[in-house]
């Protein structure tokens, strides 16, 4: 562990009988961090939490929290905060008892207790609620609670399983945003399991893309939606054309592409790229430019196969030359319409290749 980590695993494996739901996963989270892991069902994301929290027990590799190893240590002895996709409240506790819990567990002094659990309080923004029973309080205030639970012990990390799938979209949102706020207060390092990408995207320091229990890529939320280092982290996170063809020229930096239905495309050619190999080309949504008729300089002629209505964007299916693609564009005057024709542009520098094997050209 270096000086500036509060949570390091090391070649942590577990394992269900054959099954390996985790499968030599080692990561080094910062002090004041906010990780989260993220990846579809079963790719070993809840798990390594329940490992880090001491509710399951890895069968191989260790656990080291604020500079010990916990994973050789029973849960009670670990000083972690941890919140449930549930939340977990006592219905029949008060908020303060509910708050107090872990406190008086570890036998705090009464006159302390209501000082820290008036400080939680304050620090989710539910100051004065001492008294009400949770079935009293919306959901978002319950979530706010069960935060304060967690946090009102002052763990060396924070773990976070899901606690906004509960929510509807725009308290959601709210809550997101406001969580980090609160980490951000606190200072504490958190890690936060979620399949949720928009989530991870907005709250992250870090995220750790999982799958099969294995770590696909981790980085800045900017760097792994913005260089994918595979084809599932390609495709897992944010709208993506998955192209395949072959590169039939090099120059200049630019390769030319000739897709496997014959069309053409230009991407920023990679140091390994080279001519007559078969390669991948990966699009964000987003980079897909849509014009009219006969415009653009880099243009394709294309028509429209489905058109998405979504507030301030829209969601498209297009024909572009034989090639299906998705596009997601902001609106300014317009929706394109399902059977317009319009002209279709992608950028070089917009295209990422993949090799035959998935991984990322560099």
């Amino acid at each position: 562990m270096t000086a500036a980590s509060a949570v390091d695993l090391r070649n942590v494996t577990l394992a269900y009988g054959s099954f390996i739901a985790v499968k030599d996963v080692s990561l080094s989270i910062r002090k004041g961090e906010f990780v989260t892991l993220l990846g579809p069902s079963g790719c070993g994301k809840t798990t390594i939490l329940r490992s880090i929290a001491g509710l399951v027990q890895p069968t191989g590799g260790e656990i080291d929290v604020a500079g010990r190893r916990i994973d050789n240590i029973p849960i009670h002895k670990r000083n972690i905060g941890l919140v449930f996709q549930n939340y977990a409240l006592f219905p029949h506790k008060s908020v303060f008892d509910n708050i107090a819990f872990g406190l008086k567990y570890r036998n705090v002094e009464k006159s302390q207790i209501a000082q820290k659990v008036k400080r939680a309080l304050d620090m989710v923004r539910l100051p004065g609620v001492e008294k009400k029973l949770p079935s009293e309080m919306s959901g978002g205030q319950q979530q706010r609670i069960a935060l304060a639970r967690a946090i009102v012990i002052e763990p060396d990390v924070l773990l976070l399983d899901e606690p906004l799938s509960a929510l509807d979209a725009n308290l959601r949102e709210e809550m997101r945003t406001e969580l980090k706020i609160i980490q951000r207060e606190v200072g504490i390092t958190t890690i936060f399991v979620t399949h949720d990408q928009e989530e991870a995207l907005a709250m992250s320091d870090r995220i750790v893309v999982m799958n099969k229990g294995e770590i696909e890529q981790m980085g800045s939320p900017e760097e792994v939606y913005r260089r994918p280092e595979s084809r599932f982290v390609a495709s897992f996170l944010g709208q993506s054309n998955l192209l395949p063809g072959r590169i039939t020229a090099i120059e200049d930096g630019q390769a030319t592409l000739r897709l496997d239905n014959g069309a053409q495309l230009k991407a920023a050619a990679p140091e390994t790229a080279k001519a007559d190999k078969g390669v991948t080309a990966v699009v964000r949504a987003q980079k897909v430019t849509i014009g009219a008729a006969g415009t653009g300089s880099n243009a394709i002629p294309g028509k429209i196969v489905s058109a998405s209505y979504l507030g301030g964007t829209a969601a498209y299916f297009l024909d572009a030359g034989g090639v299906r693609l998705q596009a997601i564009s902001t609106i300014d005057d317009r929706v394109w319409r399902e059977g317009e024709a319009v002209s279709v542009s992608i950028m070089p520098a917009d295209v990422l290749l993949l090799d035959e094997t998935g991984r990322r050209l560099h």
